[in-house]
């Protein structure tokens, strides 16, 4: 039985998390859980799954959940740090948006808990500050995200020095094939129909700019620990194909499933084990590949950039992505100023070497408040 806490336990990593330990209760028992505000959502989960702990992010929905449940509801930051830490946790899997998850993943870490992370800014903002701290505690960090828990499994028994390249696949999102001109007038609704995985807003907005995959190549950088140079990207938009790993004798071992994010959460929280599948059986059928594009999906090469400069610079790719998501999704700018705005938050950066996490967090919220000016400012004008 291992016990487990989830942060972000009402978006679509949590609920389908939950959905597995449902269908396996003599292998899991949830103790602790978490919403940004979802407090029905959150509300239906703790009558279901009776944690010992939540927390909601947002205060005053925190204060109405507390008269509704009889067990403990934090909030805020402090709420997420409480239950990443709580004494009854084993694992802790973190499925929270943006940089929010690096600090409750590193408090987890330092009270000896294993990691199931899908919150890829984790490791995109802190990755060197992590995966130290994951060997000095000898917590495991296990991926959630299918294209690194294919590596993962690929990589099982082998030797890394024997690895030629890892090569993440990319479905391509819903503008595949398309050119720039064909992305100046495209609308929200475009961009959130992902052809393949059903996910939030801002992941899927990701997904279409290609910077998803961008910040994929930087988590397996870490996870894994190869430079972006031994990193392939290839697109495959049936996704069939997880991700793959070629040796240096030429040999290239891949993990294949249908797409279904269910098949990777459960991996993560029952490794070494594997049990009953919750997911269809493949259907085998056509696949096919082809090079990304990276002149109308600039976002690759931005995150590629900011992996190879090091320090701060992947912190500020990340934040300035945030800032400018959330600007598309509110009707701010359009779809083809979040590269833009992305590139001139990174130019115009003095890089910090090597950040402690006092430094990362100050630093966020500095890049996002310059991000903020450059879309105030035009983000289209040219740089003064």
């Amino acid at each position: 039985m291992k016990n487990i806490s989830i942060l972000g336990s009402t978006g679509s990593i949590g609920t389908q998390a939950l959905d597995i330990i449902s269908r396996f209760p003599d292998k899991f028992k949830v103790v602790g859980l978490s919403t940004k505000g979802n407090i029905e959502l959150l509300k239906e989960q703790i009558d279901k799954f009776k944690p010992k702990t939540v927390c909601v992010v947002d205060e005053k929905k925190a204060n109405i959940l507390k008269s509704k449940v009889p067990i403990p509801v934090h909030s805020g930051v402090e709420g997420l740090i409480k239950i990443a830490e709580f004494d009854d946790n084993d694992t802790v899997l973190n499925a929270l948006v943006g940089a929010s998850g690096l600090i409750p993943t590193i408090h987890a870490i330092r009270n000896k808990k294993n990691i199931a992370l899908a919150n890829k800014e984790t490791l995109v903002i802190g990755g060197n500050m992590v995966m130290e701290e994951a060997r000095k505690y000898k917590v495991r960090i296990m991926p959630v995200d299918s294209e690194h828990s294919a590596i993962f499994q690929c990589l099982q028994g082998e030797s890394h020095q024997d690895v030629e390249r890892l090569i993440l696949t990319c479905s391509g999102g819903p503008f595949r094939g398309k050119k720039k001109d064909d992305l100046r007038n495209v609308t929200i609704e475009q961009v959130l129909s992902h052809p393949t995985w059903k996910m939030g807003k801002k992941i899927t907005v990701d997904s279409a700019t290609l910077m998803n995959k961008g910040f994929e190549i930087i988590e397996a950088s870490w996870l894994f620990g190869f430079p972006p140079e031994k990193i392939k990207i290839i697109v495959h938009p049936q996704a069939i194909v997880h991700s793959m790993v070629e040796w240096k004798d030429g040999s290239i071992i891949a993990q294949l499933a249908e797409p279904d994010a269910r098949l990777p959460i459960q991996y993560a929280l029952c490794y070494p084990e594997r049990i009953k599948r919750v997911i269809k059986r493949i259907n085998f059928r056509d696949i096919t590949f082809e090079e990304p594009d990276f002149g109308t999906f600039p976002c690759l090469t931005y995150a590629i950039d900011a992996l190879r400069m090091g320090g701060s610079m992947p912190c500020v790719l990340n934040a300035a992505n945030e800032i400018s998501v959330a600007s598309f999704l509110n009707m701010e700018v359009p779809y083809i100023a979040i590269p833009e705005i992305i590139k001139k938050a990174m130019d115009s950066h003095k890089i910090v070497k090597d950040p402690s996490l006092h430094d990362i967090t100050e630093l966020d919220k500095e890049i996002r408040i310059k991000t903020r000016e450059i879309i105030k400012n035009g983000w289209n004008k040219p740089c003064q």
